[in-house]
């Protein structure tokens, strides 16, 4: 005789579940941004609550969740490496440039 499994058993508990980071464009904006992170039991479940939580206004017009495991990240303590080649390219900063005056927003 086959036994019945109690539904909490067959589902994991919230503490379980993994944690997915939300990313959120506006409606006028070109790029997504970071709005914060929850636990879901998957990536559908995690647009669900995300849209939820982040989006009650309807300010969104896109959703994009990411399992925090997957995203790789720089280690802040050896940003020097990384980042320092940058610092002999100064025509990336175009900070030698004079602008005219007619141009008072850029």
């Amino acid at each position: 005789m086959e036994s019945k499994k109690n539904p909490q058993e067959q589902t994991p508990s919230k503490t379980e579940w993994p944690i997915f980071e939300i990313f959120v464009r506006s409606k006028n904006g070109l790029e997504h941004r970071h709005f914060g992170s929850l636990h879901a039991a998957d990536a559908q479940m995690a647009i669900e609550n995300a849209r939820d939580v982040y989006t009650r206004r309807q300010e969104g017009v896109s959703i994009w969740v990411v399992e925090s495991k997957d995203i790789t990240a720089t280690n802040p303590e050896q940003s020097g490496e990384l980042f320092e080649p940058a610092e002999d390219k100064v025509y990336r900063h175009p900070t030698f440039y004079e602008l005219p005056i007619e141009l008072k927003h850029i």
